[in-house]
């Protein structure tokens, strides 16, 4: 996505003091008089951020993501930085508006208590208001991102914005008694600070695990290495070990890393209500879950074929990973998004998404409703398309992680020509400051409560990833009896996609042990690729035993549970908040586009073959996109999908309507 500019103007007072000269004529005698009439002061003038077009809020907004893309790759971690800095600003910005209160700040929430004491607000409140945010903003992200791979470039761009704004980086009081703006900026930040080492997330201990203990031992995945032979769960999550593994914001890290967050259903939240949350004690531990979805289908339970047939859903459209099969899609907004309905049960979920061929029930769009004229066509390879997406969506190294890659797309839509800052599609036109300190303050608490929601999930269901499960299930086929390599728990077969390796097969030349596995026609993985920039894996026909996601083989799986889906929250509850923030299901103009040039795009491999663009209509085409680029990349069986889109749905009316209750006290 576009990444921006930091605001680098210093703060200019105009001291001058205006004098009036005027001409006094008087009849007396026929002689004039010329007098000097002095005007009462006029008011210093800041030349301010906002003043010049800016704000400061976005300006700390890309140091924040700035940070992100140069720490871990921590999801639920990030969540809570941009929730916390985002309302530390709110709060900051608040204070000065008397018709409004924080949403810390003079509160108390969840038994913590932030006191405040009355200020005196200035005539002119917008400099203050500049300096408290950033003060705000700036000691939360010392703190938070002291100890991150990235430390010293992080710091390095929040110093340099405080100095280019001209505010004192030794300015560490928290005295705002006396109407200091830096004070009042820095008791905020503590505020947040402390409440932070107590609202479940373990900061103290670097986000550490409590309780939890994985089930399964590690799958190894090396050189050599085929098939799941130690797996004792095939419902339960396995963690991946992986000689030297590599985060996914490109951080060497230990070969096998522990379950991130699977306590996260702790943490306070911003807007979940105690009525949609249950508790479920496993292994001496209470998992708080909220907007609970429900046991997922598990191998051997009653919806055991809509677990083997999920599972082997994501091998099959690890086949469509190939540039050069011949098939075309229209990729615009004419062909794809507008889903009319999704289904309301895990046995109705093969009429939604499209085994084979892939994909899901898009209608499109007869016309873009704000130019009034069809949208245009554009047909790109399939291969292509889905590769793109799964890189696209993935949030690999230096990138925001699914949260803050939100906060771009909300930062691109502020700053399109053809948008009207009007919240909620109403009223006047908000300037910079104010749009982005609301609009910040409720996508950051959307995107908190989607990773505390999704993440109490996971912790609870602990459930399988397709590596770990399709590897399981290639022991065998389930789906006759009278073949050999029968075994219930095994993957069903599907003509042309998952078959039984027989004798003439060219997998058992020479290698007659191969008779009677389990083969898949999918993407081929990473040891068809020597050089990503020139070397592609192709699709064809691999023992299932070796199959992989399409991702790096330094990384391969996110280290922790599938269900839900975690792209799949995230993205339908900011899709779904943005139609309400905006007061329009449409990206201004009716679409928004993404420019991929031919061979400069993908990572994994090479590619894509041709340039693309792509294009949403609406904020939830994007998102539903970007679920559907979790199946082709490996990441997440339909099972994992729909639930995750259906709890951001439920987070995104309930956080739209708490933010509400702060702007109209």
């Amino acid at each position: 996505m576009a990444k921006y500019k930091l605001y680098t103007k210093k703060l200019v007072t105009h001291l001058s003091v205006v004098f009036v000269t005027s001409s006094l004529l008087t009849a007396c005698g026929g002689s004039s008089k010329k007098t000097t009439v002095i005007t009462p002061p006029v008011p210093p003038v800041v030349i301010t951020p906002e003043r010049d077009g800016q704000s400061v809020a976005r300006m700390w907004n890309e140091v924040l993501l700035l940070a992100i893309r140069n720490d871990y790759a921590r999801p639920t971690v990030h969540a809570r930085n941009l929730f916390h800095i985002s309302s530390a600003m709110f709060d900051a910005w608040s204070v000065y508006k008397p018709q409004k209160h924080g949403f810390l700040f003079g509160n108390e929430v969840a038994g913590f208590s932030c006191s405040a004491e009355n200020i005196k607000v200035p005539d002119d409140v917008l400099p203050q208001q500049e300096l408290a945010i950033s003060y705000a903003a700036y000691r939360i992200i010392q703190h938070r991102f002291n100890f991150s791979p990235g430390s010293f470039k992080i710091m390095e761009a929040a110093d340099s914005l405080m100095q280019s704004l001209g505010f004192n980086l030794d300015d560490e009081s928290l005295d705002y008694s006396q109407g200091s703006a830096a004070a009042l900026g820095n008791y905020i930040a503590d505020c947040y600070i402390q409440f932070g080492l107590q609202d479940g997330a373990n900061e103290v201990n670097s986000y550490a695990n409590i309780s939890y203990q994985p089930v399964n031992p590690p799958l190894v995945l090396s050189a050599g290495a085929t098939g799941n032979p130690s797996i004792a769960d095939l419902d339960r999550w396995q963690p991946l070990s992986i000689n030297g593994y590599i985060d996914q914001a490109g951080n060497p890290v230990d070969d096998a890393p522990s379950f991130l967050g699977p306590e996260w259903g702790q943490v306070v939240p911003f807007s979940l209500s105690e009525n949609d949350k249950n508790v479920f004690a496993r292994d001496g531990f209470d998992y708080q879950v909220y907007h609970d979805p429900g046991t997922p289908p598990m191998i051997n339970g009653a919806l055991s074929e809509q677990y083997k047939w999920g599972f082997s859903l994501v091998s099959i459209w690890s086949s469509h990973l190939d540039q050069n099969d011949g098939v075309m899609w229209d990729i615009s907004p004419k062909s794809l998004g507008n889903i009319s309905a999704y289904p309301n049960s895990f046995t109705e979920y093969d009429e939604f998404y499209k085994q084979t061929e892939g994909g899901d029930p898009s209608m499109g769009y007869a016309l873009n409703p704000i130019t009034n004229q069809p949208y245009e066509e554009q047909m790109v390879p399939r291969g292509d398309y889905t590769r793109v997406l799964a890189e696209f969506w993935a949030d690999g190294p230096e990138s925001e992680t699914p949260p803050g890659h939100w906060f771009v797309i909300l930062n691109t839509v502020s700053d399109h020509e053809l948008f009207e800052k009007r919240w909620a599609g109403e009223g006047d036109i908000l300037g910079p400051l104010e749009w982005d300190i609301k609009s910040y303050f409720a996508m950051g608490g959307t995107m908190h409560d989607a990773a505390v929601a999704a993440w109490g999930i996971k912790g609870r269901y602990d459930y399988i990833r397709p590596v770990s499960a399709i590897r399981a299930m290639a022991k065998g086929q389930s789906s006759d009896p009278s073949l050999s390599s029968f075994r219930i728990d095994g993957i069903p077969l599907v003509e042309n996609y998952v078959e039984v390796v027989t004798a003439t097969d060219p997998l058992a030349t020479d290698k007659p042990e191969n008779i009677g596995k389990i083969k898949l026609y999918t993407w081929k993985g990473p040891d068809y690729i020597n050089n990503p920039l020139v070397d592609q894996a192709g699709v064809g026909w691999i023992l299932a035993e070796q199959w992989w996601p399409y991702q790096r083989p330094t990384f391969v799986t996110p280290p922790f549970a599938g269900y839900v889906s975690g792209h799949s929250t995230y993205s339908r509850a900011a899709a779904d908040l943005m139609t309400s923030i905006t007061g329009s299901a449409y990206f201004p103009g009716g679409m928004s586009e993404f420019e991929v040039t031919a061979n400069d795009f993908l990572v994994f491999e090479e590619g894509p073959s041709v340039s693309m663009t792509l294009q949403w209509a609406t904020y939830k085409d994007a998102s539903d996109q970007c679920s559907l680029s979790r199946i082709w990349g490996g990441i997440h069986p339909p099972a994992d999908d729909l639930p995750g889109r259906e709890i951001g749905a439920k987070i995104a009316v309930d956080s739209f309507e708490f933010v509400q209750s702060f702007f109209t006290q």
